[in-house]
């Protein structure tokens, strides 16, 4: 019995979606190499005869003279539709027989295991590898049979008994994963690339079609390219050898906010391809998945193994590929460019930590950070060194660090937190402030704005904070509130805003980066203008 095999299924769909849309063309190559000349064999190597094989035995006849659907296209596209709309495998398998029923010519498997099968076998399968649910180690090669990790002591298992042992004693518990990774093998799918002509043709674009001019239309272009083509020439050698790029993030699978939940994909393009082909998504390639329900952080290295040894594999000794464009087999090697990520995802792909003292990756040691005694935390204070040189602000001591500031300013990042402590300061929602008490000790013990001093009453066991100048009210909270709550904004500039904001809790959470991105540019001067002082709607805006 395979307990989570439902929402497995929901996972495949990004496999049959990337593999449908070739899927005509893949088959052309296969029927034009059997029409042809026995050369075109010739140059396959025994993975790519055993695929075709494959192919060809599921491309039959739907039912007698149907040209619109093979039984593969037929096949996998239905099985997509039972991934895109929940269909339990129970009712997948039902539907196959009544359609088998109805049409008894029709050439379909007659149940979900014989269709899955079929995909398995085509090489888009994925495999399940069991995880520590603290994050400290996979369950996979030597110990593949573990069943709890010896340092943290944590079980493999959540043990779930089926029906209480008195009514059907003869009933064994199953033991059920309590954290499982879905690896996607990305070897067998770059393969796939270069097994369909058209495909594998692109595959060379970037040295053969694309125009150098020296204008920057493809990462081809770039310096870093040219650099890694120079630094690995034999790499370069074969313009057929992949490049690949790396992304990551966070998402909730669960489409609902009241539910915290992070799962954390990990997909792969191949810059090989034009531009107007790497970004679309059916050749992006889903790697691996990786469970929630919190984001693994630093842990996410134990959890990036498969793909670092398939990668060292490509690299290091590269794996045998037929090129259906040119009817030859070679060697594929590939290399990862790079990774694209947020600001927080760099720092668990890079190694680089974005807190602390460094956390600057572009000004590395040259970060200006404070450590704050009574706030226990890292804060950097020269804010001014982004302003014009020649600005006013620059000679205001009193109202920033209390120093006169000449540093330059290093290159711009734009970050969401930014709007996140806006907005959390402004409405002081608890966990976002940057205005409490240990903030303003921080700032009597710098010695600067000290009508923001904390002051000590009734015989010195209770502070008293002074309200600061960007403090509102809770009427001027809802007036804010509200404003964002009942804007109306343009179709495709951003998300529904209004949805963020809890009118009774006066706070505003959820947003995404683009959402924070359209608040901070475009919806905070509107309610900020008739709430608060100049001195503080000025520098916001």
């Amino acid at each position: 019995m395979d307990v989570d095999s439902d929402s497995d299924s929901e996972i495949d769909s990004e496999s049959e979606t990337n593999s449908y849309d070739n899927m005509d063309a893949l088959l052309n190559d296969r029927f034009r190499d059997v029409a042809q000349a026995e050369g075109i064999k010739e140059g396959m190597n025994e993975d790519a005869k055993k695929f075709y094989d494959l192919v060809e035995e599921a491309s039959k006849e739907l039912y007698p003279g149907c040209k619109g659907f093979s039984t593969l296209s037929f096949t996998t596209r239905l099985y997509l539709l039972k991934c895109q709309h929940g269909w339990s495998n129970a009712s997948f398998t039902s539907i196959l027989e009544l359609l088998k029923e109805a049409v008894p010519k029709l050439n379909i498997p007659t149940s979900f295991n014989k269709a899955k099968t079929m995909m398995r076998d085509l090489g888009l399968d994925y495999k399940k590898i069991d995880a520590c649910p603290n994050d400290c180690m996979l369950y996979w090669k030597e110990y593949e049979k573990d069943t709890s990790y010896h340092e943290c002591g944590a079980s493999r298992w959540i043990v779930h008994p089926v029906v209480e042992a008195d009514v059907l004693p003869s009933k064994k518990s199953h033991n059920i994963p309590v954290k499982t990774l879905r690896h996607f093998p990305l070897i067998p799918r770059l393969q796939r690339l270069f097994m369909c002509s058209a495909t594998a043709k692109s595959m060379r674009w970037h040295d053969e079609e694309r125009k150098k001019d020296d204008k920057l239309r493809h990462p081809a272009d770039g310096q870093s390219w040219k650099d890694f083509d120079n630094r690995h020439k034999n790499f370069a050698l074969d313009t057929r050898n992949v490049r690949l790029g790396l992304s990551s993030d966070g998402f909730n699978p669960y489409q609902t906010m009241s539910i915290s939940h992070s799962t954390w994909p990990i997909v792969l393009m191949a810059y090989n391809l034009p531009p107007w082909m790497s970004m679309k998504q059916e050749y992006f390639k889903l790697s691996l998945l990786i469970p929630g329900p919190k984001s693994p952080g630093n842990d996410i290295d134990i959890y990036l193994q498969p793909l670092i040894e398939e990668l060292k594999e490509l690299w290091e000794v590269g794996v045998e590929t037929y090129d259906a464009s040119k009817n030859e087999t070679f060697q594929m090697y590939a290399a990862l460019m790079w990774t694209i990520s947020d600001f927080p995802a760099y720092a668990m792909l890079s190694g680089w930590s974005t807190k602390g003292k460094l956390a600057c990756p572009c000004c590395n040691h040259g970060t200006c950070s404070n450590y704050l005694k009574y706030s226990c935390k890292t804060c950097y204070m020269v804010h001014c060194a982004f302003l014009p040189e020649d600005h006013p602000w620059t000679a205001n001591k009193s109202s920033f660090n209390g120093k006169v500031e000449h540093k330059q300013a290093p290159p711009l990042l734009s970050e969401k937190n930014i709007v996140d402590s806006i907005l959390g300061t402004h409405l002081d929602i608890s966990g976002k402030t940057k205005d409490h008490t240990n903030a303003r000790y921080n700032l009597k013990e710098m010695g600067i704005r000290k009508n923001l001093h904390p002051k000590k009453t009734n015989g010195r066991k209770k502070v008293k904070l002074a309200k600061a100048c960007y403090s509102m009210t809770n009427a001027e909270k809802s007036i804010f509130c509200d404003v964002l709550k009942t804007a109306k904004l343009p179709d495709g500039s951003a998300s529904n805003i209004s949805r963020c904001v809890n009118l009774l809790e006066r706070r505003i959470f959820g947003y995404k980066t683009h959402d924070a991105h359209f608040i901070l540019h475009y919806l905070l001067q509107i309610p900020i203008k008739g709430i608060l002082p100049d001195q503080v709607v000025v520098p916001l805006i």
